[in-house]
Formats: C-alpha cells, sequence, structure tokens
C-alpha cells in the first residue's frame, strides 16, 4: 500500500496551529494536524475533557470566541475529510525527506516520527506522517529561574497553576505567592482569586517605568491594555498585594513550601539590605520569567535562529512565515513570544503560504504581526530578567533538579575546568541531562556558563536535545519499514473526541 503524503503537516493544535491548519485546508491542501494533547486549543485555550464538559462556555478565557470560530473550521475541515487529525501523538524526530536528519533534500517534502505521547497501551506506537511542506507551531513553556528551595513540592510554573485549573477546575494550593516578571502574572494571580484561592503576593521584579518610553507602541494595541486593566480591577477587589521591584528570594519549608523569603531590588537587581521579608502560611509559589520557545524540531531541521528582545532563542522567517529551510514553516511561540492573537496571525500566514498560496498574507494580518510583534518586543524590554539574578543563589541551590546539580557545581565547572557554554556543562556537571532534558534548567545553566547573559551559540546547544518521550528498542527496530499513518484507525478515531460546538450566535431581531 503506498502511503499517503499530505500537502501540509501542522504540529501543533493551539491558535497558531489551528489557524495554520484551517487556511491551509482552504485552499485545497490536504493536511494532517499532529498534537502532542488529546483535544485542540494548545496551552492558551486548555480547557476540561470535552467528553466530560461537552457544554464548556469557555468561562475565564480570552479570546474563546476566535477559539470557536478556528475550531469550527477546524472540524469542518475534518469533516470534509481535507484535515486529518492525529491528537495525542509526539513527533520525536523530523527528517527531511530522503535522507537521515537534516541530511535530505527540504524541498522533497518531511518524515515525521510519531509515538504515542500517553496511554501507550491503548495506542498506535511508532508511526511514520510524510508532507510535502511543514507548519510547526509548537508553542512555548514558562522560563524558570532557580531559587533556593525552589525544588520543594508546591514550587510550579506560573503558567503551570493556570494550566492546571483549567483542566481540572481545581486548584493545586490554597494560599500562593505569584512571582517573577511580566503582564502574565497578573492573569494567574486573578484567575486563583476567582477560582476561590488566596494569593499572599504578586512581586514583580521590575518597577513598570520601562513601559515609560514605549506608551507608543502600546497603545496601538487597545486590547492589552483593556486586559492589564481587568487584572488590576481583580487584584483590588481581591485585595492581592501588588508589589514592584520585588523577588522572592527563597523558598522556605522542610518537606514541602510552607514560607518565602522576599526582598526589594535594586536597578541592577540585587536584593536592598534590610528589605528582606517572610511570608508564612505559603502552600504554593508559581514563578514565572517569561516565555520560553520550544525549539527542538525547527532546530533540528537546520532553521536558522536569533535572539529576541528577551534573551529568548527564537527561529527567523520571511514574510511568509517560511524558514531558511525551504517549504518549513513556523508561526506562533517559536518565532518569538508575543502572545494569541500574534500566533493566529502567523499561523493564518504560514497556512496560506503552505497551502500553496502566493503572496504575504492578506493585509489585516500582516498589520496584526507588525503591531503585535513591536507590543512584544516592548514588553519583553519593560520587564527584562534581572541583571542580579545569579547573586540570589547560594553554593547549594539546586539548579538542575533532575539531576541534583547545584550553583556551586555549575560555577566550579566554569570557573575551574573551563565549561563555558551549556553543552560542555551538560558533559562536565550533567546539569540538563535529566528527564526534562534542560527545558527548565537550561537558559540558567547557560548564563552562569557564560557568567552573564547567555549569547545566541551557547542557547542553541540548549535547544539541541532529544524530543518528547522514548520509544522502545523493538519500535527503533521497526524503523527500517515504518508504519504510517493515512487517517487515523479506530483508537486514534476514539482519542479525537468530537466536541459538539454551539451554533454561531444568532443576530439580535430588528
Amino acid at each position: 500500500m503506498t502511503a499517503t503524503v499530505y500537502d501540509v503537516a501542522v504540529v501543533g493544535a493551539g491558535p497558531a496551529g489551528l489557524a495554520a491548519a484551517g487556511a491551509a485546508a482552504e485552499r485545497g491542501a490536504t493536511v494532517v494536524c499532529v498534537d502532542g494533547n488529546d483535544q485542540p486549543g494548545g496551552q492558551f485555550w486548555r480547557h476540561p475533557d470535552e467528553q466530560a464538559r461537552p457544554a464548556y462556555d469557555g468561562a475565564g478565557h480570552h479570546g474563546w470566541k476566535t477559539y470557536l470560530r478556528l475550531r469550527r473550521r477546524f472540524e469542518a475541515g475534518r469533516t470534509s475529510g481535507q484535515i486529518t487529525y492525529l491528537p495525542g501523538r509526539h513527533v520525536w524526530m523530523l527528517q527531511a525527506d530522503g535522507g537521515p536528519a537534516g541530511g535530505g533534500s527540504a524541498g522533497d517534502g518531511f518524515v515525521l516520527r510519531t509515538n504515542a505521547a500517553h496511554d501507550v497501551g491503548a495506542r498506535p506506537g511508532a508511526a511514520t506522517v510524510r508532507a510535502r511542506r511543514l507548519v510547526l507551531c509548537t508553542g512555548g513553556h514558562d522560563r524558570q529561574l532557580p531559587v533556593p528551595g525552589w525544588d520543594l513540592p508546591g514550587v510550579m510554573a506560573a503558567g503551570g497553576i493556570q494550566g492546571y485549573l483549567k483542566t481540572n477546575g481545581t486548584l493545586p494550593g490554597t494560599s500562593m505567592v505569584i512571582a517573577g516578571t511580566g503582564p502574565f502574572l497578573l492573569p494567574v494571580a486573578a484567575t486563583v482569586a476567582e477560582a476561590g484561592g488566596t494569593v499572599r503576593a504578586v512581586c514583580e521584579s521590575t518597577n513598570l517605568t520601562g513601559w515609560l518610553p514605549r506608551l507608543g507602541t502600546a497603545v496601538r494595541v487597545p486590547s492589552k491594555g483593556l486586559e492589564g486593566a481587568e487584572y488590576a480591577a481583580a487584584l483590588v477587589r481581591h485585595r492581592i498585594p501588588y508589589r514592584l521591584r520585588t523577588a522572592v528570594i527563597a523558598i522556605l519549608g522542610s518537606d514541602r513550601v510552607e514560607a518565602v523569603r522576599t526582598a526589594r531590588l535594586d536597578a541592577a537587581g540585587q536584593p536592598l539590605p534590610g528589605t528582606e521579608r517572610t511570608i508564612e502560611g505559603v502552600d504554593t509559589v508559581g514563578l514565572g520569567w517569561g516565555f520560553t520557545p520550544q525549539l527542538e524540531l525547527p532546530v533540528s531541521l537546520g532553521a536558522a535562529t536569533t535572539t529576541d528582545a528577551d534573551g529568548s532563542l527564537i527561529c527567523t522567517v520571511d514574510g511568509r512565515q517560511e524558514s531558511s529551510v525551504p517549504g518549513l514553516y513556523l508561526a506562533g511561540e517559536i518565532t518569538g513570544v508575543g502572545g494569541a492573537v500574534l500566533a493566529v496571525a502567523e499561523g493564518e500566514i504560514a497556512g496560506a503560504a503552505a497551502g500553496g498560496r502566493a503572496g504575504r498574507g492578506r493585509r489585516r494580518e500582516d498589520r496584526t504581526v507588525r503591531t503585535h510583534r513591536a507590543f512584544a518586543r516592548a514588553m519583553h524590554e519593560a520587564h527584562p530578567v534581572p541583571a542580579g539574578w545569579q547573586e540570589w543563589l547560594e553554593d547549594d541551590t539546586i539548579v538542575c533538579r533532575c539531576e541534583e546539580v547545584t550553583a556551586g557545581e555549575i560555577t566550579g565547572a566554569r570557573d575551574d575546568l573551563g565549561a563555558a557554554d551549556a553543552r560542555s556543562m551538560k558533559s562536565m556537571t550533567r546539569a540538563g541531562m535529566g528527564w526534562c532534558q534542560g527545558r527548565m534548567c537550561g537558559f540558567a545553566t547557560a548564563c552562569l556558563a557564560v557568567g552573564g547573559v547567555a549569547d545566541e551559540a551557547s542557547l542553541r546547544s540548549v535547544a539541541k536535545r532529544p524530543v518528547a518521550h522514548p520509544i522502545t528498542l523493538a519500535e527503533v527496530a521497526a524503523l527500517g519499514e515504518p508504519p504510517t499513518i493515512d487517517e487515523p484507525d479506530a483508537r486514534l478515531r476514539a482519542a479525537a473526541l468530537d466536541y459538539q460546538l454551539p451554533p454561531d450566535p444568532q443576530p439580535p431581531h430588528a
């Protein structure tokens, strides 16, 4: 049987992925969408299981109407056979068709090696998908900085707290401190408070004066200002302290989180003597220092990268969202963290281009990309990671939680053994060698290795790591004649839950 070769493969079904798949399908392309989750939405529109709550109304989500519109288009493509949806699957390897990863000609298309993301016994094992063009919309995750005690149970990423609540409808704790930098701290705190939790404090490491020279950029995206005002009102309503130029410099507890120690920061990000205070009775801490794009897949194909305004490694694209690799299109956070509206616009452009339409996309989408990209840059510059964060660490502070590598071991390898980049540090200390493969500690390790701000080369070495979950040796051996997925089998169809979308709202009667 000849394996199906799709016109377009889309990896990810979040804001960018849903937009890309729908746009490509509308232009007559056959599309396969591979996603690690069991239902569309990604992290931004993560919501309860659709079988358990089929009438979920999107309460607490921003842009839910946009999600419903994209989802209707996506489902229409599935119904017509234009879109094949493969949920609950990880892409653990990408190849340019005709050779091993990076060794083939990208112009010949792409091979996606996939495996079940979970429930392996109930799903097909390793399987292969082929496509002529590829759109990667892999999103990102919370960027983390180590702090003494952050390995205690009860410490979570700020986005992890919000995702936990969106998925389960319950909170992971009752008394929380949210800390780090960036506007994202506000919706996390507001969501927790609206769900009945207590937020003892929101600790923002900047003083927000960085927005003053960038107000002109900010006012061009009024929706962001309205969102900020909404969250600020929620903080006032729930009497949540919002402490500027303040950081959590230690998390205290024996078997789990019990308290946090905060301090005011000077202009260099160093704690000011005499400003330390302890907040007792805390059972959960949410830490967030912006977001890190997930670049394993594009980097494995050799896509060109650069560093963004926030110091994150990102991939570069042209006006059609095409990367330096022909036929490889990128949309969403992997081109720079900028929010769901930007991701949707980039997904529309990438999907249209991958689906065969010439040009740069509709004028409205181009304008959205320009304005929201400028806003994202302003946001990154107004909420930088404090320059002096490394001074908060003690020698015994765990940096790599998987391998239990301490800050003292990392700086010792740097100063005594010449480990001046993340790759060398991995070899000498095992930092980044554990279960998460450096996703949590990679940024911090790269910065510690250079004793300051990590450069592009060091961050790129962090991104070159294994993807997804390991597969079995038997599955590896089977790759000589790998199975293909032409369409979801019965088990995959069972996993692709049918979501009963509400009808389009009817206009009011005259």
